[in-house]
């Protein structure tokens, strides 16, 4: 065994031994209990970042720590490459976003096999290929088929100068990212699929996840936001028509003062055809922004249109108004506005000098609605026969008496809208429909699948090439002339099945082979960024329940267990310019000096500049601190960047990138390298005789198997794998003092290493490998099994006693495991220190903690 650790040579060598012996290729196999552990898979940008190895460092270690549980465990990898980043990559390298992304995942394939990562390559996929996209397209057109899709208008964001549909990542400060100019919202022609039909059993199933973040099920819970209230008819004076609203507050029925409708509602526009102001209007909410968290804080602004709505129940006539808050794509595109207990209603009844009618008091007093409305349930007052109700009386009652006169009734609704599907960007997979000239929409024969993208394009930033090129949608239907759809789909719906794909990845004749995805599915393990706790979980969830309703697979969720690993955070440092601005600089390029605290108090650059220290920050491209693990594999080796991953911080939490604790991880693994070195060069060791230990072994074996425990429950359990790394290193610093001389010795070194190589295999695989056919094995380590703690060697034969007189120690007793409290006295009275300070006082009382602590009572 060489002297010196040496990483790159390790790491290389046990690489193409893996690649040698396909360690990680699986197959179904019945005899042997699965383990499916799945790490959300990268967008192919051409570089890992430091966010992608902790992600994919803990699903390995997870995934090894499985297999050497004697499980069948998949761990696969592919690559999530469409999407818009693509397209803006290529036209600022001049080059197609096919080539740019197929030269991407090369690069970041070498990449991650570098660091070790244990994956099934041959089941490796990428989103962007036919082969991958085609099943997409066919369970589309059978979900159409089934009528869970559908086309209708849909607002978009609309750049009027590049005539393109922008994503909102494209709208900045609400104009083209390209041409600067006003984005508009309009109304164009989408694809959707009916995830509300599935909105309840969404909410649900939820319950079943009880390995899932409560956080993550908390956001999708009120992101599908199940809400019951009234839907209600309104009529219209001097008109035949009437319009419905839906309101979680019926018990403010009786408050209501106007209605708002959006900008966008057929009243609304009717009533513009001959009234300037609201055209005007509804043409200046073109520009508004959806967002929720934009409709919270901007300014409440709106138009009467002169239209008065009638109230259901008193026959009351209330001016309706249109308003910027309220959205066509929300319910019915109308709410019923009650100022005294809704405050946007309430600032926007102020501001346009509209009448507040309070109708909801305190059981115990009188709501002050001088400034804000009372917003909170009450009893009602005010409100006729209804008067002196608390809410859920006032709820039943009031829907019963608008259900008696056919003007509403009670029903639920969710914030959950149906998903649109529809991108009008070129790199994505075709929407498989066909329009007919008759103006007629069919799916495309599933002969006829996939429907390609061209992939030799030029972009020119404007236009996608399949929109911009009239002979790529020509086609034919039953003899017809007819066109290709030329939308794209959202990216999302790759990454709602590609961990049903993986099962199966290979196979040509099907979506899902059902024995192979009944096999591998649900995944056991699923792990990624919090920032995916809404749309991509849900989404997923929802894929799955049209798989299995399709019957292509049996489960009805598709993750049985989740973990959301925390972002990383790096040192940020700056100098200003001559104009005062921030010139951000790499920490790779700074030299720190500490204080006695660890503090920074001084940083300067390799060339001796002076830079302004930051903090830490979230690693970013603008703050110039995002650290290249590339750059460190190169420096320390990816079993020691894998080390510092998993033992920096618990995976959920955020970690801070620091180069001494790196640095420090190196250390230990230099220790862990020297000990077995030394140990394997003494020549084999002896067989243990457990039953000839001498005390002193007996706690070493000890100690040795409690850790065994400890990190069992760590890794396999609790999943705190920075907890399990810091018992190893304890066992290690007890290791490395141990005696080595006697045979015993020697033996009880070679259980030692021989464990703690295996329970550092998950984290780091290429030093284990190596140290264990050091050790004497032939086989890899990822093969062995992993250590039982031996129950009989954690038994402790005697135990220290902690003696305290009136509080205060005075002595430690080392007694037999099993002594029983008098024993204990009489030993502790015995002892000099003790009896010096209890004698001639009178002994009150004796508290005994068994097996820790005496405390004797004398005065």
């Amino acid at each position: 065994m060489q002297e010196q650790y040496n990483p790159k040579e390790i790491e290389t060598s046990i690489q193409q031994q893996w690649d040698t012996d396909s360690s990680f290729k699986v197959e179904v196999d019945e005899s042997k209990e699965k383990f499916y552990c799945l790490s959300m898979f990268p967008y192919p940008s051409g570089r890992l970042h430091i966010g992608h190895v902790r992600n994919y460092t803990l699903g390995d270690v997870v995934s090894r720590y499985q297999r050497m549980q004697g499980k069948n465990v998949l761990q696969p990898m592919g690559w999530d490459a469409f999407g818009l980043p693509a397209e803006n990559a290529a036209i600022k390298n001049n080059t197609a976003p096919a080539k740019w992304t197929y030269e991407n995942i090369e690069y970041m394939k070498a990449q991650l096999k570098q660091l070790g990562f244990g994956y099934d390559w041959d089941r490796e996929l990428a989103t962007c290929r036919p082969e991958y996209y085609r099943w997409e397209q066919w369970f589309f057109t059978k979900l159409y088929e089934k009528g869970l899709v559908y086309k209708k208008m849909s607002t978009v964001n609309w750049d009027p100068v590049d005539q393109t549909v922008l994503a909102n990542e494209q709208v900045i400060d609400g104009r083209g990212w390209r041409s600067g100019a006003l984005v508009e919202q309009k109304e164009i022609p989408q694809w959707f699929i009916k995830i509300t039909d599935y909105a309840q059993e969404l909410l649900d199933d939820l319950d079943q996840l009880d390995e899932w973040p409560e956080q993550v099920k908390t956001m999708q819970r009120n992101w599908i936001g199940r809400s019951e209230g009234v839907e209600m008819t309104f009529g219209l004076v001097g008109r035949d028509d009437t319009f419905d609203i839906y309101t979680t507050r019926p018990d403010t029925l009786m408050g209501v003062t106007y209605v708002g409708i959006a900008a966008q509602h057929p009243l609304a526009l009717e009533a513009a055809e001959s009234n300037p102001a609201l055209a005007a209007f509804i043409e200046e909410c073109k520009n508004t922004k959806v967002a929720e968290a934009d409709m919270a804080t901007m300014d409440k602004k709106g138009v009467d249109t002169g239209l008065k709505a009638i109230h259901p129940l008193t026959g009351e006539e209330v001016p309706v108004f249109a308003a910027n808050f309220v959205l066509m794509g929300y319910g019915s595109g109308a709410v019923m506005a009650v100022p005294a207990h809704d405050q946007r209603d309430y600032e926007f009844a102020a501001q346009y000098g509209l009448d507040v009618k309070a109708v909801i008091k305190p059981v115990d007093g009188e709501s002050d609605i001088s400034e804000q409305a009372y917003t909170e349930r009450g009893v009602l007052f005010n409100s006729g026969e209804f008067d002196g109700l608390d809410f859920q009386g006032a709820v039943d009652a009031i829907a019963s008496k608008l259900e008696g006169l056919g003007k509403g009734k009670k029903t639920i609704n969710y914030r959950l809208r149906d998903w649109g599907v529809s991108r009008q960007r070129y790199w994505g997979t075709p929407i498989p429909m066909i329009n007919l000239e008759n103006g007629d929409v069919v799916p495309v024969p599933e002969d006829q699948l996939p429907v390609k993208l061209p992939e030799d394009v030029v972009m020119d930033g404007v236009t996608s090439p399949i929109k911009s090129d009239p002979e790529w949608a020509k086609t034919t239907y039953q003899g017809q002339d007819a066109f290709h759809e030329t939308d794209t789909f959202d990216t999302f719906m790759e990454s709602s099945w590609y961990y049903a794909r993986y099962c199966c990845s290979n196979n040509e004749e099907m979506m899902l082979d059902p024995k192979e995805a009944n096999y591998w599915l649900p995944v056991d393990q699923y792990i990624g960024g919090i920032e995916h706790a809404i749309l991509h979980l849900l989404y997923s969830r929802f894929f799955h329940k049209l798989l299995r309703d399709a019957g292509l697979v049996e489960s009805d969720e598709p993750f049985k267990k989740l973990l959301t690993q925390g972002m990383v955070l790096a040192d940020a440092f700056y100098f200003e310019d001559d104009k005062g601005g921030k010139i951000w600089v790499s920490p790779l390029d700074v030299k720190v000096t500490r204080d006695e605290k660890g503090r920074i108090s001084e940083a300067v650059t390799h060339d001796g500049q002076a830079v302004i220290y930051a903090g830490m920050s979230k690693m970013s491209k603008s703050k110039n601190n995002g650290i290249d693990p590339q750059v460190m594999v190169d420096k320390y080796g990816a079993d020691t960047v894998r080390l510092f991953m998993m033992f920096a911080a618990p995976a959920e939490q955020t970690l801070e990138w620091q180069d001494s604790a790196v640095e420090g991880s190196l250390r230990f693994l230099k220790r862990v390298w020297k000990l077995a070195q030394e140990h394997v060069s003494q020549g084999s060791a002896g067989e243990l005789d457990v039953a000839s230990l001498t005390p002193k072994q007996k706690e070493l074996r000890r100690e040795l198997h409690k850790t065994i425990d400890k990190v069992s429950d760590d890794i396999g359990r609790r999943q705190t794998f920075n907890t399990a790394i810091a018992a190893v290193m304890e066992l290690m610093n007890k290791l490395t003092k141990a005696p080595q001389k006697e045979a015993q010795d020697r033996a009880l070194m070679q259980e030692a290493l021989e464990a703690i190589t295996r329970l550092l295999a998950p984290i780091t695989p290429h030093i284990c490998a190596r140290i264990w056919q050091e050790l004497g094995h032939a086989g890899n380590v990822e093969a062995a099994d992993w250590p039982h703690a031996d129950k009989a060697a954690m038994v402790e034969d005697s135990k220290l006693i902690i003696v305290q007189v009136n509080g205060k120690l005075r002595a430690k007793l080392t007694v037999a495991a099993d002594a029983q409290q008098a024993e204990v006295e009489a030993l502790a009275l015995g002892d000099e220190q003790v009896s010096k300070h209890t004698e001639g006082k009178t002994v009150r009382k004796v508290i005994y903690v068994p097996g820790k602590l005496l405390n004797i009572v004398a005065n």
